[in-house]
């Protein structure tokens, strides 16, 4: 080799060729076999570090099985820990009162984990942050790339209308993933003071009226409040009679109790596929050996991922739309007023038998 190449040629491509034969690079399948034996390690020290509870009929919310001195029950018991109730344990204040209206303060699990997503976000935004430069290293890229691709994608969908809401579309994402994603820790869900946020049909519901009151409050202030809520309660389809006027005010009206529908999608959508999905991972891991659960837990992962980005982008387009006027009216007034300057110069007079007269 080194004859046909030359001396000089031949010792690079024997190098190269070495270099390659002898350090082959690693495939995918190693590093997702570790991952997986990681899981399973990782749900087994979760089974007996933070067992999960004895639950008994009535009890709320459910004791652990070694502070109730009882036995743990295998598989009813850890059937019966996935089935968290509506009202989430109170780490810090009163327990909730079974009246309809009270005023109590009081700090539910799903709360307190969800200021400790909140905290990891903060960390993690100051962390990466630091030291920016103009020249970026790998901490500066890795912000850079999550913030510029996430604000990159919401550009894309509501074109530069959306530059505006990126901050709070990049907000909404991070906090939901995050907060979809502790659920499927193994100790979140085990303990009283832990429960993923998302979860809960009141955390959800919070940050589904937050949407609501920014693409409302968006609205009023683009179009101004008599062309926001014009857009719902409009006479002008009265000029066109009064069955279309009718017609039209009917619309309007019921466009306007559909936006009081926006929020309870939101958040019930949310709610309702983390908190089935977790409880369809805890039965499983539950009854089967875990390297069924580790499947699911891929899947968990992906949808939780879907469904902060639902979110987000629901929040996003709807807030487009609130700040978008109806413009087939201006259109129209726009396009008469200018309608004679597409004519050509000159005293042109109509065609008569196929010849144009010119005065």
């Amino acid at each position: 080799m080194k004859d046909a190449l030359g001396p000089e040629l031949g010792d690079d491509a024997v190098q190269a060729s070495g270099a390659v034969v002898g350090k082959p690079e690693r495939g995918i399948m190693p590093r997702l076999l570790l991952a997986i034996g990681a899981i399973i390690v990782l749900q087994l020290l979760a089974l007996f570090v933070v067992p999960p509870y004895a639950c008994e009929p009535g009890v709320t919310p459910c004791t652990p099985a070694h502070d109730l001195g009882a036995q743990f029950a295998f598989p009813q018991d850890a059937i019966l820990a996935n089935f968290e109730l509506p009202a989430p344990h109170v780490v810090f204040g009163e327990a909730p009162s079974a009246d309809i209206l009270t005023f109590q303060l009081s700090v539910p699990a799903s709360i307190f984990t969800g200021w400790i997503v909140a905290l990891v976000i903060v960390l993690l935004a100051f962390v990466l942050s630091r030291g920016v430069n103009v020249v970026p290293g790998r901490r500066q890229n890795a912000l850079e790339y999550v913030y510029e691709g996430l604000a990159n994608f919401a550009t894309s969908l509501g074109g530069p209308a959306a530059r505006r809401y990126v901050p709070v579309f990049v907000a909404f994402f991070l906090f939901i993933l995050l907060s979809n994603w502790s659920g499927l820790l193994p100790f979140v869900g085990r303990t009283a003071e832990l429960r993923a946020p998302t979860s809960d049909v009141n955390v959800t519901i919070g940050l589904a009226l937050v949407a609501f009151a920014m693409f409302h409050i968006e609205g009023i202030r683009q179009l101004g409040f008599r062309g926001y809520f014009g857009k719902f309660f409009s006479l002008r389809p009265f000029r066109d009679g009064i069955g279309a006027g009718i017609i039209g005010l009917f619309v309007g009206v019921l466009e306007f109790l559909l936006e009081f529908v926006k929020p309870v999608t939101l958040s019930m959508r949310l709610f309702g596929n983390i908190y089935a999905g977790e409880i369809a991972l805890g039965v499983i891991s539950a009854l089967t050996v875990f390297l069924i659960p580790v499947a699911m837990l891929g899947l968990e992962v992906l949808l939780n991922f879907m469904q902060a980005l639902i979110f987000s982008v629901l929040a996003l387009m709807f807030t487009l739309a609130a700040i978008e006027g109806h413009h087939d009216e201006h259109d129209e007034e726009h396009a008469d007023a200018h309608a004679g300057h597409d004519l050509p110069e000159g005293n042109i007079q109509p065609e008569v038998n196929g010849q144009a007269a010119h005065a």
